[in-house]
């Protein structure tokens, strides 16, 4: 059986997957945001941008817990909860209000015949497919956001430890 892991090592981990997170949310969602508002997609920019910002609280988290501040904990545990909040309203939004025009091109006449021919329409099949996409998008938001939330905030008495080591003289 392994010993558990020093207080410094679990702080450098934290420190080390908020960091990797931190960014890769923030430099997806960025690219997602410019990508959509050169699209003209007013409301996927503004749910890139809101995304990002989940990325940014993160980060700062990371830079607040570098600095031997534990508000530090505090941000990176409400950066998950804010991606996730953020993310499960934009799958409601969709459910609510699907939109299958965007994936009709993608539907050969091929797969139309395909489609009929198994009695259904292609927009019943697509209003499925959408339904589907952002149901496991929800899903994954709540396992991983989920995750996350829980590994930082079983952290943070050990994270609180390692940055009173780094105090004391």
């Amino acid at each position: 059986m392994k010993p558990p892991l020093l207080p410094s090592e679990m702080l450098r981990r934290v420190l080390r997957l908020a960091r990797l997170d931190g960014t890769s949310v923030l430099a997806i969602a960025g690219a997602f945001a410019l990508i959509s508002a050169a699209s003209r997609d007013v409301t996927g920019a503004v749910i890139g941008l809101l995304v990002a910002g989940a990325g940014a609280v993160e980060l700062h988290g990371a830079t607040l817990l570098r600095a031997s501040d534990l508000k530090g904990m505090r941000w990176l545990v409400s950066s998950q909860l804010y991606l996730m909040a953020v993310m499960l309203i934009y799958c409601a939004f969709r459910l609510a209000r699907p939109d299958i025009s965007t994936l009709r091109p993608l539907v050969t006449e091929e797969l139309a015949e395909q489609i009929r021919q198994s009695d259904m329409s292609v927009d019943q099949v697509l209003l499925e497919l959408q339904r589907l996409v952002y149901v496991a998008v929800a899903a994954a938001t709540l396992l991983y956001q989920g995750g996350m939330t829980i590994y930082y905030l079983r952290r943070r008495a050990v994270v609180a430890a390692a940055l009173q080591e780094d105090d004391s003289p």
